[in-house]
């Protein structure tokens, strides 16, 4: 009977040394994204709500996490590093775009664009009554059997940047300065985009037009 206690005890000592806590084991040098509602997500120089913010991170952001314990998350993004409340990252496969798609979705999408042309644009409008330039994104892919998210931000969270563009490319503008993006068109081919702005409603525009051109942050392919 002692020997085999004795056997227990030493069992339970080596698996005590051996095996990480699970939030030490977890996650470590794994890529996930910020998965929050709105607002920003604090970067913290030390795991507590009194450690000073040091960076903040927007929703779908991808950060690389290194460690986890108690409840915050280490991570590197932007070129800084900090913690996190672990409860605000996802694995990053949540946030990537549809891997199957439809074949000439691209064309559909542009064609189903176009057939708006003339809509008026409305805050908040994802259908032919209206269109906000994201709801006319979001409508016209749809319509090609592509699901994107709902906002300009979040699309551009998605696909592969490029410089060169094709038919079908996401591009994004910084309507209000600096680089945080609140516009997203459809490139068309010829240098033009099809959107839907404040003051055309569902129109095509140039990409050297003189408002849209400096507003240019970057574009997308899905």
């Amino acid at each position: 009977m002692l020997k085999r206690i004795l056997t227990s005890m030493l069992l339970f000592t080596l698996l005590a040394t051996v095996v990480p806590s699970i939030d030490k084991a977890s996650a470590s040098g794994t890529t996930y994204y910020v998965k929050i509602n709105s607002g920003t997500l604090n970067m913290r120089n030390n795991p507590s709500t009194s450690g000073k913010v040091v960076s903040t991170l927007s929703k779908n952001e991808v950060v690389t996490v290194s460690s986890q314990l108690n409840g915050w998350a280490k991570v590197s993004a932007k070129g800084k590093a900090g913690y996190v409340s672990s409860k605000y990252l996802a694995p990053k496969t949540a946030a990537k775009a549809p891997v199957s798609k439809p074949a000439n979705y691209k064309a559909t999408a542009i064609s189903a664009a176009k057939s708006n042309l003339g809509v008026k644009y409305k805050w908040g409008g994802n259908n032919p009554n209206g269109f906000d330039c994201s709801g006319l994104v979001t409508y016209s892919f749809a319509k090609a059997g592509v699901t994107l998210p709902r906002t300009a931000g979040e699309m551009y969270n998605v696909g592969t940047k490029v410089t060169s563009y094709q038919p079908g490319d996401l591009l994004f503008y910084a309507t209000s300065g600096g680089k945080k993006v609140t516009h997203v068109a459809i490139y068309i081919g010829n240098g033009q985009m099809i959107h839907s702005a404040t003051s055309n409603g569902v129109s095509i525009a140039n990409l050297n037009n003189s408002y849209w051109k400096p507003r240019f942050i970057g574009a997308k392919r899905l």
